[in-house]
């Protein structure tokens, strides 16, 4: 199955049940929700699991580089837009969890996939902060079930090598 164009990339889920885009805009398209709440990208339906995909292709990583040397103000402003971008990805899977729980489609395990456009390094911070607050796993011992079974935060090349039965190009 494939997706074209999606916020300027294409997939190419071969092995999906389904695949579409999840924060549907055009309220005609069946897969609209019309909630005031958040969206990832996009939903992909597997035999053993569910893909909650969110794309960000930022214009300037530098923006949210929390490795990179900067003191005072310039330190402040990374600090806050890489905690912004972790609030936005952490709150687009929980909503769309909340959405999928809505329409009782949280009936395999859900692996939350972000294709970000920073370095290696960048990414690796942002996903060991998002598994600790998304939280993956079973965070409370009273808790029956996992919000999400896993977490990765990957560049173009890291996912199509991590993944190549779903390659993804960008759109030039």
């Amino acid at each position: 199955m494939i997706l074209n164009d999606v916020d300027g990339f294409t997939f190419d889920f071969t092995d999906a049940i389904n695949a579409f885009v999840f924060d549907e805009k055009d309220k005609s398209k069946p897969t609209y929700h019309g909630a005031p709440m958040k969206a990832v990208d996009i939903v992909v339906e597997l035999d053993a699991a569910y893909l909650f995909i969110e794309i960000k292709d930022f214009n300037d990583p530098e923006t949210y580089n929390i490795n990179a040397p900067a003191d005072g103000e310039d330190l402040k402003k990374i600090s806050n837009s890489f905690k912004w971008l972790k609030n936005y990805l952490k709150y687009k899977y929980r909503d769309s969890y909340l959405y999928r729980h809505a329409e009782q489609k949280v009936d395999k395990p859900i692996h939350y996939l972000c294709l970000l456009s920073f370095d290696n390094a960048l990414n690796n911070v942002m996903q060991k902060v998002l598994k600790n607050e998304l939280p993956i796993g079973k965070a409370s011992p009273r808790w029956q079930t996992k919000l999400a079974e896993s977490c990765q935060v990957l560049n173009i090349d890291k996912w199509n090598q991590a993944f190549p039965n779903w390659p993804v190009h960008k759109i030039a």
